[in-house]
């Protein structure tokens, strides 16, 4: 669209729109959307107790998983995770409750394009309002952005750079079409004879103007027109956010975010309803709280699609062990295993070439 070297369009280069008054060059803001309907009834998670039950890691998992670990890292010496002796292992398994809120917003903008052919509709027919434009969304909870022009809003206009010409003077000879000779700086000899570059002319052909003294202008791409329209920017977005129940293993709560758990519960509708009812009262209060957050500050620029609120129970371990007579910890979490070691006791400093 517009470069950042050339100046914006004019303020009277873009018609008056119905249902768009507002629109202006470089971004009109996020519309309103349509007004939300209410959340569905409340879900109650089951009460099987066995499903809060994660069993129990064993050391040879354990054991595994830290070698893994330590040669993954090519700073670590694999001697701790080879000869270290476990001597405690303790369960510290916890809740994550997760709300996901997809939403679909809606700005628009007065854009242009290089004229290529394109026939003008502008007041041919009654532009659709933002919201009334066609869009497809994607895949649930899947983020996504789209253009759209608008129909009805397009029209023919001279190119406010070039003032329709096609051109510009070339801004590195500064339209001369040559440039000062580098190798005898424009003195046109070398020594006592002319220079062989120049032929003792002091001069060359601009190499960017090919020595025609004037370029492309990259805004009509010289077509000298621009096809002027609305803009419309649908962008699809995955709010997420979590809830960690407090645990006191001593493991940083952030690292829990890269693996999965054990699904306890889900729950997706167009807009749900907070929890009640489940086993840990933290958990219901995290529901409560978020679900009230999102669907008072989402509503106001967008239009919520898909609400999804999870619970997982996520495995953590924590594995004490000795090494070199000296204590130490690591812990093991997740479905997926990891292992977190802040002080592993062999590191060295590598360079990489």
């Amino acid at each position: 669209m517009t470069s950042a070297a050339y100046p914006p369009p004019p303020a009277d280069m873009f018609g008056s729109m119905p249902g768009y008054e507002g629109t202006v060059v470089g971004g009109g803001g996020y519309l309103p959307p349509p007004a939300p309907s209410q959340p569905v009834e409340p879900p109650v998670p089951a009460q099987d107790p066995n499903q809060w039950i994660i069993p129990t890691l064993s050391e040879d998992v354990a054991r595994e998983a830290f070698k893994s670990f330590a040669a993954s890292n090519c700073c670590y010496s694999k001697a701790p995770a080879n000869d270290g002796v476990i001597t405690n292992m303790e369960p510290f398994n916890t809740f994550r409750y997760r709300l996901e809120t997809f939403t679909e917003s809606r700005s628009t903008e007065w854009a242009h394009k290089p004229h290529e052919g394109e026939t003008p509709d502008f007041y041919t027919q009654t532009a659709p309002r933002p919201w009334e434009v066609p869009a497809t969304a994607p895949s649930l909870f899947q983020n996504h952005t789209e253009e759209i022009r608008v129909p009805y809003t397009s029209s023919i206009k001279d190119c406010h750079v070039c003032h329709a010409r096609g051109t510009l003077p070339c801004e590195e000879c500064h339209g001369t079409g040559y440039k000062q000779c580098w190798v005898c700086n424009g003195s046109g000899k070398q020594m006592s004879d002319d220079c062989h570059r120049c032929n003792g002319s002091g001069k060359e052909s601009c190499s960017v103007c090919d020595g025609r003294s004037t370029k492309e202008c990259e805004n009509c791409k010289g077509k000298r027109q621009l096809l002027t329209y609305i803009k419309l920017k649908v962008e699809w977005t995955n709010n997420v956010e979590d809830h960690v129940l407090e645990q006191s293993s001593g493991m940083k709560i952030d690292d829990l975010r890269s693996v999965s758990g054990k699904e306890l519960f889900k729950n997706s509708q167009y807009m749900v309803y907070p929890l009640v009812g489940f086993p840990y009262p933290a958990i219901s209060e995290a529901s409560q709280r978020l679900v009230r957050e999102h669907q008072s500050k989402y509503p106001q620029t967008s239009r919520i699609l898909q609400q999804r609120q999870t619970v997982e129970l996520i495995p953590i371990t924590k594995v004490n062990y000795k090494w070199k007579g000296d204590s130490h910890v690591y812990y093991v979490y997740g479905n997926e295993n990891q292992v977190s070691a802040d002080n592993y006791p062999a590191t060295c400093c590598c360079t990489i070439l």
